[in-house]
């Protein structure tokens, strides 16, 4: 009967709301519904649940993002989302839910039920509160509850890189390796190490000591993909100096060699960087090589990624002005690159007040 009352009450939308035990919280329900409609935030009823809503969401974002990304997201609706939480009804869920589905993810998450990371269960707080975005804005919720959940803090890892006359070290153990010219890119360009694979001969500018960086190499399901730069600024013209330039003249030529011996076999995708049988290097040999070779030289085990890191202190730390770091690296702001190399700023300020009072005081 109550029920009944509050879908007549409603007469813009003629739907049944039961479940009201007393006439009283029909009542209510009618007012706060009525109110709903007025600020047009009231949402049809429906039995969706939460891993239904996933799994057509994933469908419609498919097309909107990156191959990989998609593959990221499939993996943790498939193995952390719809396990837990996929039978909750969509219009049921609140933000104490995702509280729970997050500390059971921190608890035993993972493999062999060992617990996830911080990070691994954030990323997982990220795809949930953007599907439930989508599904506010698509009129299958009225609010998000992500907004209220408590994702779980990660806390930034020191920065680990190499000094100048470390990653000298580095280069110089690896004169014969058919891929250094790869790491000579990294550590004095700070170029991604997908950014560096994927470059073909045809992205190089060496006269003018140019490399364009138009797509890199990646893994989608453990297979190799090329895919363009993920940001606008990603797409971008990197400076080489004269040095790189030289190393890479050089590996050309070594390269040509090999192609000549293997003649029409050489596959014809133009790749700088090459397995000897012209094909692409997978990204995790890369690393791996990497690591062989920083240990081999006695060196502390850093990862590809941190030479990247390394060339952006030491450019902030030479006096290189932040924007033209932030250009090189292929950061949307230069907040971002400010606020991750934000160890370097006492360095900087030290310099800074030192140069000021050396133009007011001079030798004094």
């Amino acid at each position: 009967m109550h029920g009944e009352l509050l879908g007549k009450a409603v007469h813009r939308r003629q739907k049944w709301h039961s479940g009201y035990h007393t006439k009283k919280e029909a009542e209510r329900a009618r007012v706060d519904l009525l109110a709903k409609l007025d600020r047009g935030e009231y949402v049809e009823p429906t039995r969706q649940t939460m891993g239904g809503f996933m799994t057509s969401w994933l469908e419609s974002v498919a097309t909107t993002v990156r191959p990989a990304t998609v593959a990221s997201y499939r993996r943790i609706v498939s193995s952390a989302v719809v396990p837990r939480i996929g039978s909750v009804p969509l219009q049921k869920l609140r933000a104490p839910d995702l509280n729970r589905l997050y500390a059971e993810l921190l608890a035993s998450g993972g493999r062999r039920r060992h617990g996830l990371s911080a990070k691994s269960v954030r990323n997982v707080h990220i795809v949930v509160h953007r599907a439930l975005a989508d599904a506010v804005r698509w009129g299958d919720l009225s609010r998000n509850p992500a907004d209220n959940a408590d994702a779980p803090q990660v806390q930034r890892k020191e920065m680990r890189t190499w000094s100048a006359g470390e990653t000298r070290t580095f280069l110089d153990s690896v004169t014969d390796d058919p891929v250094r010219a790869a790491w000579v890119l990294v550590a004095t360009t700070g170029a991604r190490r997908g950014e560096v694979l994927g470059l073909r001969w045809g992205d190089l500018d060496l006269d003018n000591g140019r490399a364009a960086v138009v797509q890199q190499l990646t893994t989608v399901n453990n297979q190799l993909v090329f895919v363009p730069p993920k940001t606008a600024k990603g797409r971008r013209s990197l400076a080489l100096d004269r040095y790189t330039v030289d190393v890479l003249r050089e590996h050309r030529k070594r390269q040509l060699e090999q192609r000549m011996a293997l003649g029409s076999g050489w596959p014809g995708h133009d790749l700088v960087f090459t397995r000897p049988d012209g094909e692409p290097v997978h990204p995790d040999s890369f690393t791996r090589w990497f690591v062989q070779r920083a240990r081999a030289a006695g060196l502390p085990v850093i990862r590809v990624h941190d030479l990247r890191h390394g060339w952006a202190t030491l450019a902030l730390e030479a006096g290189v002005h932040p924007k033209v770091v932030s250009e090189q690296l292929g950061h949307s702001t230069v907040a971002i690159t400010l606020d991750l190399y934000s160890h370097v700023s006492p360095t900087m300020a030290a310099d800074a007040v030192e140069r000021v009072s050396g133009a007011v005081f001079g030798d004094r």
